[in-house]
């Protein structure tokens, strides 16, 4: 039996000298490569590197006059990890910026981008991507479905009317900043971003006039700004979220919830929009909402209490003292059977 443990434990510690090994190797190679800061030095075209591109993995070449990246330079740099362009003459990016496959961070603020080349998408690794103050009318169709790893996207100060739909893949996003822009809406599927904290959709001024029923399921959503734009009236689903702090409204024509509520503070608009969203279940014309249905499958931790007078009526009031999360909504379980299309859509908001 000895004899046995001892051939099964050999094979395990030749596997983890062989990993440390591997460590080891790994940590030679990351010490070997080199930063190269080439930054506010009035660059107008790149000067012919004297050093292997494969070892770099910081490049800086922000605050210069470069119209362009040549595509030769942006394929060979196979270890790149940041870089940072901004404050440049950029009209676009290289084609061959998908070869990065290991870049974490891309900062292009501050050019005159139009565009995106779809081959963005190719940076899976991609973690915070910057693009601010540009020209950008458009972001790639696609881009949600492969930057799985991105957790900060910032696009404020362009000319976006739109985000794309596939936005609702990015799963790991945590921060995305939209202001300034000419959006005239948000896309519908937003609960997927399960992790995102930090909304700002402000200042699309005359532009954005209302918000998806969805941004109620964004669980893990601190911070929202709504502010100066054209919103007549909140979601009620916006009453639900749980980890909510920040709440800026101001600029907005609002009269759901009307300015009284709003200037008593977040947990005032949160309980206007639970007790609109009750009385929504009780309307006697509306016998079934997306909070009844919510209820059904326990996604809502509320508790339904029958009267009397109700029951001869056979009808049911939900109750909800208090504002109450959505938890579990996003849940793989649910995910399918619960589509914001379908329970939150203007034309299936009630369902006889």
């Amino acid at each position: 039996m000895m004899y046995e443990q001892q051939q099964f434990q050999q094979p395990m510690l030749k596997m983890d000298m062989r990993k440390k090994m591997e460590r080891m190797s790994k940590s030679i190679e990351e010490e070997k490569l080199e930063m190269l800061d080439l930054s506010g030095m009035s660059l107008e075209s790149l000067p012919s590197p004297s050093i292997n591109l494969a070892t770099i993995c910081k490049l800086n070449l922000s605050n210069n006059n470069l119209q362009n990246i040549p595509e030769s330079l942006t394929a060979r740099l196979l270890n790149l990890m940041v870089l940072d362009v901004h404050s440049n003459q950029l009209r676009s990016l290289p084609n061959s910026i998908g070869c990065l496959s290991k870049l974490k961070i891309l900062n292009i603020s501050g050019n005159l981008m139009e565009s995106l080349p779809k081959t963005i998408q190719n940076c899976r690794a991609l973690e915070e991507l910057n693009a601010n103050f540009n020209k950008l009318s458009q972001l790639p169709d696609t881009i949600g479905f492969e930057l799985i790893n991105l957790k900060k996207l910032s696009v404020n100060s362009n000319k976006l009317i739109f985000l794309p739909r596939t936005t609702s893949h990015l799963t790991a996003l945590r921060i995305l900043d939209a202001r300034l822009n000419c959006l005239r809406s948000l896309p519908e599927d937003l609960e997927n971003l399960i992790n995102l904290e930090t909304l700002n959709v402000s200042q699309n001024f005359q532009y954005l006039d209302s918000l998806p029923y969805s941004i109620g399921l964004l669980l893990s959503l601190v911070e929202l700004d709504i502010s100066y734009n054209k919103i007549k009236s909140l979601p009620d689903s916006i009453g639900c979220l749980k980890k909510l702090q920040k709440l800026s409204v101001e600029g907005n024509p609002l009269t759901s919830p009307p300015p009284l509520v709003v200037e008593q503070g977040l947990h005032a608009v949160k309980e206007y929009l639970c007790q609109k969203m009750n009385d929504g279940y009780q309307s006697p014309t509306k016998k079934k909402s997306w909070v009844g249905k919510l209820v059904k499958y326990s996604t809502f931790n509320g508790y339904v209490r029958s009267g009397a007078r109700e029951r001869d009526q056979e009808r049911e009031a939900f109750i909800m003292p208090e504002y109450r999360t959505m938890d579990g909504l996003a849940s793989p379980r649910y995910m399918g059977m619960f589509s914001p299309r379908r329970l939150f859509s203007p034309r299936t908001y009630f369902s006889n």
